[in-house]
């Protein structure tokens, strides 16, 4: 019995890890291996076709220590907007000048 709940443990756990770094929809925003240009050109891309702003609202990561959420959670220390690394992207580093986001050339 023991042996058949360890199984099922190893397989739901694969299967969750599957599901959070294999994202391969743009639906889903950024995910584990994506760079903050490579997230960009996917949410702008189809089928969503989304704009600069919401895109970079999607893939822009907070800062928070680490944890998950910590924007909202900490009410002495929230999280502030890490500076978009857009570099050797000169058509989002006009767009991020544009909307006025902070980026990394």
């Amino acid at each position: 019995m023991r042996k058949h709940i360890l199984t099922l443990m190893a397989y739901s756990s694969l299967l969750f890890v599957s599901f959070g770094v294999g994202g391969c929809s743009s639906e889903i925003g950024r995910t584990v291996f994506d760079t903050d240009v490579s997230c960009l050109r996917k949410q702008m891309a189809g089928p969503m076709f989304l704009s600069f702003p919401i895109a970079a609202n999607t893939c822009q990561r907070i800062t928070g220590d680490g944890f998950l959420l910590a924007r909202f959670v900490s009410k002495k220390k929230p999280g502030v907007p890490i500076p978009l690394d857009l570099r050797g992207a000169p058509d989002l580093q006009k767009l991020a000048e544009k909307y006025n986001y902070s980026y990394i050339r």
